[in-house]
């Protein structure tokens, strides 16, 4: 759930700057002389990193306002203070500040953490997951999530999708300029012709290019699994795991819409398999029982 919303946001942000930039003339002005390279790759790295960053930064009211998660100020039940004191322990032991702690709305078993800083970032768990999972799971799952904020993966997520925006709006621009002047002969400015293909293309190029962070994600998921181990117990966070294969089993429990992107018991075959966030669960078990965790 945090990289695709990452992957969301950055990709509106994107074609939205993309489009203004366009009716305020830039790409024109860019383009006066025919394509000045130079100049084309340092717009594109500006504007690229600065899509990526705007994305990082918002990423906890997006998920917050897209999820329903209601944040604990002040745990009103017992299992809200365990959850509360449980996050606060782990993240004591992960060395990072007490990250803000919410439950979201959803019969699913799932967990997200997000944030542009270890030290203000989101930790949230479904209803589901709180309902089904025993507690010492539960923690196994928050470990995981935790982990993720320690590595620092959405920073590094966010430098790595700069560098794709930043790859996407170069190519794009490149490819309608190409098309612009070959295809429709365009030999004076761009044309509408540039500005339509360089749009397609962005969006193309944008969701193809997201093979390279969804790859990044399915490695940092072997992290956060050790990171899961090593906070709560190798046994914790592998029943964790062994109990969303089982979920993942029931079609009620697990639904197409999660299964697509990866959290399900097998593993996937050809194009498909580059559009998982995650690694099937079979292979993130097994990688665990094979760590050595300090």
């Amino acid at each position: 759930m945090r990289i695709l919303l990452f992957l969301a946001t950055n990709l509106a942000v994107i074609l939205v700057a993309s489009v203004t930039l366009k009716l305020l003339g830039v790409d024109s002005y860019l383009a006066q002389n025919g394509i000045q390279y130079g100049s084309l790759l340092a717009f594109a790295a500006v504007f690229g990193f600065a899509g990526s960053l705007i994305s990082l930064f918002i990423s906890k009211p997006m998920a917050k306002w897209s999820t329903g998660a209601k944040i604990i100020a002040n745990p009103q039940s017992p299992a809200e203070r365990w959850l509360v004191t449980t996050v606060q322990e782990l993240a004591d032991k992960a060395g990072i500040g007490m990250p803000e702690v919410a439950i979201f709305p959803a019969s699913q078993s799932n967990a997200f953490a997000t944030g542009w800083n270890r030290n203000n970032a989101l930790v949230a768990v479904s209803e589901g997951l709180l309902t089904r999972f025993n507690k010492d799971e539960i923690k196994a799952v928050l470990g995981h999530e935790i982990g993720h904020v320690a590595n620092g993966d959405m920073v590094t997520l966010s430098l790595l999708q700069g560098v794709v925006n930043t790859f996407v709006i170069f190519a794009s621009r490149v490819i309608g300029s190409f098309v612009d002047r070959v295809v429709f002969k365009n030999e004076r400015g761009h044309g509408p012709g540039f500005f339509i293909v360089s749009i397609v293309a962005e969006l193309v190029l944008g969701i193809l290019a997201s093979t390279i962070v969804f790859w990044f994600s399915r490695r940092r998921e072997f992290r956060a699994d050790i990171a899961g181990a090593q906070l709560a117990g190798r046994g914790a966070m592998i029943s964790a795991l062994a109990r969303l294969k089982q979920e993942s089993e029931v079609p009620d429990q697990m639904p197409d819409s999660l299964q697509a992107f990866g959290i399900n018991r097998g593993a996937r075959a050809g194009l498909s398999a580059l559009f998982m966030t995650h690694p099937p669960l079979d292979d993130r078990i097994a990688a665990l029982q094979a760590a050595e965790l300090r």
